[in-house]
């Protein structure tokens, strides 16, 4: 048995017994070859073949592997008894090429498998799939300025069938192009791998005519029977550039100008430009020509794309009253331009090309726009003539001394020039300026070491106005040099000084300073007074900064030295030095030892005053105490408690008696042992306004203030003191005084409030006054009867005050 099991045109299996005229044939089967067009439309199930087998004895037919049990699962089965083949539904190429499938044929006697054998059946490639592109829709930006040739995009295609039959080869071609222009094209060209096609263009791209091009590319494979097709959308959009050149049309705003004016608008420039507006190629760059000084400056609107001329400096116009400059305009982007010149037969055309840049300019570009910018006249601020003056003169020179004229002059030459002068800044007010003539004299003694002084001079700020319309001011600065007189004396920088006691001399520095300037200031010459000789000397005595000589007979203490100090003109005076002497192993500084005794000095003179300001006001509560007086109660026998108090008595009205004290103050010396000297003090005193029931109350206070006499002793060193007997006199005179008048208020006739009533009008007896009207009025009898009807409050009131008629 010989198998023959892979053929060209197809898979068959062949068992063959050798057929011999002397050899018995034993057994022999033959299977067709098979072949399964795919997609095939039926109708299912069909007889693919027939499986032969000759032998003597009976066998069943199975299949297995791919179309039966296995993927695609279904597609062949087999009649086990009579070996048919029969296929029950499609298969697609595209996943299977081949389906590898197991014969057996089994005995049936035994059920023992006779014969096995591998079978492959083949699919037929159909054309059933269109080259399909890896994307619809492929979009690109182009910039109008790019050259011809260039690749726009490249496209890619796939074919799900046979690639090696010509179901699975394609083609690319341009379908169509939408709009179509005459100044480009654009032509297709396959790749090596004739999966991809690339796009160029040829001649020169425009805005203005395309903004965008639609291509449609078509893949077609190259089938027998039937060719199948697909598209895809190519869009190519034109990104706008400059290749047109804006233009100048004209001019908008006045053209004009006052004088001294800046910051303002004075004209706007219109363009055109054929570019897309609001694009890069659109927006106008706009450039000013002629304007050396830079009076001007233009910038341009976002929004209209206009030329806005602005004056950035003001014009004078008695120097010009015009203003000639040019204008130019170009694009924020280089201009470029094509044009195509011809069109072969050949893969480019024939274009003329330009782009700007360096070495790259047209001719006679950019034009030039001029503008006239007329100058309107206004009435000038007048000018002082200088602007700033320089005077000199002495210090000490009398007030009212003429000190120069002012000048002014007015630029204008069509306006009034009367002039009104006056000042501005005069911190200290050292001028008078006549407003007419402008004449300026000093108002006061000028002082060359005045705080208001800057470098010597003294500055101040002058106005001048004109009458014209509107009035204008000027402004100009005098500054006026004051000359130095020897009019100070040197001082001593420092008025006190402390030393170290030594065994041997020792010095310390001495500086005198003069506000005078050279030669009426140092060096100084300095002298000492007094009886100084063996204690004190100066070392040099000429000079700025000399040394005070300290000799070793000076013992510790605060000394005061006068020294005379005199300048290079002579001018003198007496000054009083204090040094410190002190031991500086205990205090280094004595200046600081001085100042901290200083302090405690002033402390204790600080809890003195207080302690005496304390005492006052513990006398003036005392006598506001001994001034009450206990109200008498009138008790009420019912109703809501309230209390009257009697006062409807015809005496004087003050219940504040202060009585008369004859003070006596005692002064204390101090000593160890405490000792008080007791004088008296006597004060004349109204005796009149004395009486005998006061002598008591004199005696109380009178013991009351040694009292408080006694409470303000303080020990000190061992002994009593009293902080000052002068304050305490003053003080108890200042009492005795106050006592006094509050006396003379308490006796008879003489207390404020009690005096002589005076009458204004009698009861009964009406005054006529002719200037008013008579009133009319109901009399009205008073019946006592009415009080009986009063509530308990007010009967308890009325029994008060008019008993005869509540009984």
């Amino acid at each position: 048995c010989s198998i023959s099991q892979k053929l060209l045109s197809g898979f068959q299996w062949i068992c063959s017994l050798a057929a011999h005229s002397r050899i018995r044939e034993k057994r022999a089967w033959i299977i067709d070859s098979f072949d399964i067009e795919e997609e095939s439309p039926g109708p299912f199930p069909y007889l693919l073949g027939k499986i032969e087998l000759d032998r003597k004895y009976l066998v069943n037919f199975r299949l297995h592997g791919s179309g039966v049990d296995k993927e695609p699962i279904g597609v062949l089965e087999i009649d086990p008894n009579t070996g048919e083949v029969r296929v029950k539904k499609k298969v697609d190429f595209e996943s299977f090429q081949l389906l590898n499938l197991v014969f057996e044929a089994t005995n049936v006697s035994n059920n023992q498998v006779d014969t096995r054998l591998g079978v492959e059946i083949k699919i037929l490639d159909i054309n059933d799939h269109p080259p399909v592109f890896n994307k619809q829709l492929y979009e690109v930006t182009l910039d109008e300025s790019a050259a011809q040739g260039q690749s726009v995009m490249t496209v890619t295609a796939t074919d799900a069938d046979d690639f090696q039959t010509p179901n699975g080869t394609f083609s690319f071609r341009i379908a169509s192009v939408t709009p179509k222009t005459d100044n480009v094209e654009f032509f297709l060209e396959p790749s090596e791998a004739s999966l991809t096609g690339r796009i160029y263009f040829r001649g020169c791209l425009d805005y203005e005519k395309a903004e965008k091009y639609t291509i449609l590319v078509e893949a077609k494979d190259h089938g027998e029977k039937v060719r199948l097709s697909s598209t895809s959308t190519v869009i190519v959009n034109i990104k706008d550039r400059n290749n047109h050149l804006p233009v100048i049309t004209g001019q908008t705003g006045p053209g004009k100008i006052k004088e001294r004016q800046s910051g303002v608008e004075v004209l706007r420039l219109q363009v055109t430009d054929a570019d897309s507006p609001g694009s890069e190629a659109w927006k106008a760059k706009y450039m000013i020509h002629g304007d050396k000084e830079n009076y001007f400056k233009i910038e341009t609107d976002p929004k209209t794309n206009e030329g806005v001329l602005t004056v950035l400096k003001a014009m004078d116009y008695e120097e010009q009253t015009s203003r000639n400059v040019s204008i130019s305009v170009a694009n924020e982007v280089p201009y470029f331009s094509c044009e195509v010149t011809g069109r072969p037969t050949k893969r480019l055309w024939d274009v003329k090309v330009f782009n700007e840049g360096p070495g790259a300019s047209l001719p006679n570009y950019p034009k030039l726009y001029p503008v006239t910018i007329a100058v309107e006249d206004v009435n000038d601020p007048p000018e002082f003539v200088p602007p700033v003056r320089k005077e000199s003169i002495m210090e000490n020179t009398k007030s009212g001394t003429h000190l120069c004229t002012l000048k002014a002059v007015d630029p204008d030459k069509t306006f009034a020039s009367t002039f009104h002068f006056t000042k501005g800044e005069d911190v200290d007010n050292w001028i008078k300026v006549d407003p007419k003539t402008g004449d300026v004299t000093t108002a006061k003694v000028f002082d060359r070491e005045s705080p208001f002084m800057k470098n010597g001079s003294y500055s101040v700020v002058l106005y001048v106005l004109d009458n014209g319309e509107p009035p204008m001011t000027g402004t100009g600065t005098l500054i006026i040099q004051v000359g130095d007189e020897n009019d100070n004396e040197p001082r001593l920088e420092v008025s006190a000084l402390g030393m170290c006691l030594s065994d041997e001399a020792s010095m310390t520095n001495i500086t005198a300073v003069d506000l005078d300037l050279p030669p009426f200031s140092g060096p100084f010459t300095y002298e000492l007074l007094g009886d100084v000789k063996g204690k004190w000397r100066i070392d040099p005595t000429h000079g700025t900064t000399v040394n005070l000589v300290k000799e070793n007979t000076v013992f510790s203490g605060v000394h005061e030295l006068q020294i005379i100090v005199s300048d290079n003109q002579g001018r003198s005076q007496t000054q009083n030095l204090s040094i410190t002497v002190c031991d500086c192993t205990s205090t280094p500084d004595c200046m600081v030892r001085r100042s901290s005794s200083a302090n405690v000095g002033n402390a204790a003179v600080g809890i003195i005053i207080m302690a005496l300001l304390l005492l006052l006001a513990i006398l003036l509560m005392a006598i506001l105490m001994s001034c009450k007086q206990q109200k008498k109660i009138i008790v009420m026998d019912d109703g809501p408690g309230w209390r009257l108090l009697e006062s409807n008595i015809e005496t004087p009205g003050t219940d504040c008696k202060v009585p008369v004290q004859a003070t006596h103050v005692e002064s204390v010396q101090t000593t160890k042992t405490p000792t008080i000297f007791v004088g008296k003090y006597h004060e004349d005193l109204n005796q009149d306004a004395m009486t005998t029931n006061y002598q008591q109350v004199i005696h109380d206070s009178t013991f009351q203030k040694e009292q408080m006499l006694r409470r303000s002793l303080r020990r000190i060193n061992g002994g009593y003191s009293i902080y000052s007997t002068e304050d305490y006199l003053l003080r108890q005179n200042l009492l005795t005084q106050m006592n006094m008048r509050l006396i003379r208020l308490q006796a008879p006739g003489e207390e404020l409030g009690d005096y002589e009533p005076h009458c204004y009008a009698y009861e009964g007896e009406p005054m006529i006054d002719p200037q008013l009207d008579a009133l009319s009025l109901p009399e009205n009898d008073f019946h006592p009867d009415i009080l009986s009807n009063l509530d308990h409050r007010f009967n308890k009131l009325a029994s008060i005050c008019r008993p005869d008629l509540m009984s």
